[in-house]
């Protein structure tokens, strides 16, 4: 399903890094950190690099001051990294539906989701997928309801011009293994309000003012080694050895972008006349697509049996992400009929700059083959 696209370039910078004696958070996590701020088009005091995406997630929602006492919406097709950090926080999960297509929540399905105590909404644009984020943006404004958006999927994805991560309150990206643009782990935060910011790399390091390596050189009194803690916090930094492998792939990621364009180009049209086929959405004209999930539905009754075939002739597919008011931990009686539907059609097939036209010729051929035979096979209606 996913494969990082990682070199000689990477290792250079990797070796640059070690030449320097400094593997820890430095130089190189700065330098990544003005970067990606460029990149999404903001300043660089809007971001901070976290370890996960999870951890910016926890912090964009302490931020927001989500407690026990507090709902949090967001839909239940979310990656369950997402709804821990919400839980973890004491608040009630309060999950919506989603458009069957588009698996991302319209702006209906979140505002019949708010309640009297709802304190935030995450947001994930399925797939790179922007979806309605700039609708539900309005919304939580005009509610006064933060908006946390899980950017996860979403490194270059945009609606109307602006990054998909920065519509809302608070963003968070991922940079794992798994994802377009990779750091080995690792992910960022953003926030609205640099305040924020500053608070948050403050408790992603124990909650010290001070901090021991390259940011004391700025010392001038005696006693640099002298520090006050602000918060219970935990350890949740990046490194410069990551961070210089985000830098070289923030580079490449034009790159990476044009070959999983032209590897959903394929499946488009490759798929686009089978029957018992249905291929994602279109994009709308003012929307960017990062192309980290391309999936296609069918017929319920066969999605199971296909994606068992498939595997058979050595084709990993799947389906994410798995629905979480379903999930018995978060206690969920919800009844989202759309996000249901949706589940049991879908299925995502592999997506990744390394895929070969070769590659490429056996998904599809397997497939059209499979959804063929199953649907054949199927009992007509009465």
């Amino acid at each position: 399903m996913f494969q990082p696209s990682l070199g000689d370039e990477e290792l250079a910078a990797v070796r640059e890094v070690f030449e320097t004696s400094w593997v820890g958070k430095g130089t190189r996590v700065q330098r990544f950190e003005q970067e990606f701020a460029e990149h999404l088009g903001v300043g660089a005091e809007h971001v901070t690099t976290m370890n996960s995406c999870t951890e910016a997630a926890y912090l964009g929602l302490e931020m927001a001051g989500v407690d026990g006492d507090c709902d949090v919406v967001l839909p239940t097709v979310s990656f369950v990294g997402i709804a821990n950090a919400a839980a973890a926080h004491g608040a009630r999960l309060v999950f919506c539906d989603v458009d069957p297509r588009t698996l991302n929540p319209t702006v209906e399905d979140v505002e019949a989701a708010l309640t009297p105590k709802t304190r935030a909404v995450i947001v994930m644009h399925y797939g790179g997928y922007p979806g309605d984020i700039a609708e539900i943006a309005r919304l939580c404004r005009d509610r006064g309801i933060f908006l946390v958006e899980d950017a996860a999927c979403s490194v270059a994805s945009r609606a109307d011009g602006t990054a998909c991560g920065v519509f809302g309150d608070f963003g968070a990206w991922s940079f794992d293994h798994g994802k377009i643009a990779v750091t080995v782990d690792g992910g960022m935060f953003y926030a609205r309000d640099p305040e924020h910011v500053a608070r948050a790399a403050k408790r992603a390091y124990f909650g010290m003012e001070q901090v021991s390596g390259y940011s004391q050189a700025q010392r001038t009194d005696s006693r640099w080694w002298e520090f006050e803690v602000s918060s219970f916090s935990r350890r949740a930094t990046m490194n410069d050895v990551f961070a210089a492998i985000g830098s070289v792939q923030l580079r490449r990621l034009g790159g990476f972008l044009d070959r999983r364009r032209e590897i959903v180009a394929h499946y488009d049209d490759v798929l686009a006349d089978v029957a018992g086929i249905v291929l994602p959405p279109e994009l709308p004209q003012d929307h960017r697509h990062s192309y980290y999930l391309y999936w296609v539905q069918m017929d319920e009754r066969i999605r199971d049996a296909v994606a068992a075939d498939l595997y058979q002739r050595g084709i990993y597919t799947t389906f994410r992400y798995p629905l979480l008011h379903r999930v018995a931990i978060y206690r969920s009686d919800a009844r989202l009929p759309k996000a249901e539907r949706a589940a049991e059609a879908t299925l995502n097939l592999p997506l990744h700059q390394a895929l070969s036209d070769a590659d490429l010729d056996l998904i599809t051929g397997s497939l059209r083959d499979r959804v063929f035979t199953r649907t054949a096979g199927l009992p007509r209606p009465a």
